[in-house]
């Protein structure tokens, strides 16, 4: 077993986290990984209401009773959530964690910190992690370029972004981007990581609430499958290839705007590819560590094989490669 500062602030046995996913953080899945002894976020967003999501709390404390948190994503939009309301609901159902992500969570930090909730800021550089440590955030996960959905603008991949940012913090610290197995745990361990959090590779277990279709698929795929769009709106966001998000990326590359492909990227369009397993129906968050992912196992599974080959790999292969002079 692999003990950090991250597994000692939060609870959990082993140092990897579930981050949250549109469409995919729920009960479910999230309760699997918190009885794997990780730790598992649900998607305040994916709730149509904080009423919803105060009941979708409630079903995953049916599931287990070991920590879990919810993501709490903050982005512009004409229409916002009512985000207060999230928050609100966050803290009345009790939970303790909270994965914050988007915007500066400024707004949210005093009331977050009166209730006694530990925050987790996620953030896609080094001088957006120092400000979510000024901030008083209690850890930052740092995306590197490679993962899926939003990367930032920066293009700076996590073997240079993790220890660069870990040089510029001192509280703990997740590298997302890229992570999928005990070679990837072990590596974030090396560069300043007190551990990962994984998107797409839990998006690929039994307990992941979407079709077994998207599953497959992402077991076929490639590292190179996939592609990133609105780029030239600065807004990047890394998605599976498929016929829409490379003709979404077609038409912003020719000039086009937002407007002109609004309805290919509707939110509703990407639920259909989760729900109903038609790929082409719309985008769908992926990230590069498709490459390394070749099989769909349970999250107990998946936990328990990195943790156990991560700890083999530090007892034994690199150890090993030590010589006493």
């Amino acid at each position: 077993m692999l003990t950090t500062r991250f597994t000692e602030l939060f609870g959990v046995d082993h140092p990897i986290a579930q981050g949250g996913m549109q469409w995919v953080g729920r009960a479910e899945l999230v309760a699997g990984v918190a009885n794997a002894g990780a730790l598992g976020f649900l998607t305040a967003l994916t709730q149509p209401t904080p009423e919803a999501l105060a009941k979708e709390i409630a079903r995953t404390r049916e599931m287990t009773d070991r920590p879990f948190g919810v993501n709490l994503t903050i982005l512009p939009a004409i229409d916002p959530p009512p985000y207060e309301e999230y928050r609100d609901a966050i803290i009345e159902s009790g939970v303790t964690i909270v994965e914050t992500a988007g915007f500066n969570p400024q707004e949210h930090m005093p009331t977050f910190t009166e209730a006694g909730i530990k925050v987790i800021h996620k953030c896609t550089s080094v001088r957006h992690a120092v400000k979510a440590q000024a901030l008083g955030v209690d850890a930052v996960s740092i995306d590197g370029f490679e993962c899926a959905g939003h990367p930032g603008e920066d293009d700076i991949p996590g073997l240079v972004l993790i220890p660069a940012a870990a040089d510029a913090i001192s509280i703990p610290m997740l590298a997302s981007g890229g992570f999928g197995d005990a070679r990837g745990l072990v590596a974030a361990l090396a560069l300043g990581a007190d551990g990962i959090n994984m998107g797409t590779r839990f998006l690929a277990t039994q307990e992941s609430p979407v079709h077994q279709r998207v599953k497959e698929q992402m077991v076929t795929n490639s590292e190179r499958d996939t592609e990133l769009i609105f780029r030239p709106l600065r807004n990047t966001a890394r998605v599976a290839s498929n016929s829409v998000s490379r003709k979404v990326v077609e038409i912003l590359d020719g000039g086009g705007e937002f407007a002109d492909v609004r309805d290919l990227v509707a939110g509703a369009r990407g639920r259909q590819v989760f729900d109903h397993g038609d790929l082409e129906a719309g985008i769908w968050s992926a990230g590069m560590v498709q490459g390394i992912i070749n099989d769909i196992p349970t999250v107990a599974e998946l936990v328990d094989r990195i943790a156990t080959e991560a700890t083999a790999l530090v007892q034994r292969r690199l150890a090993g490669l030590t010589t006493v002079r």
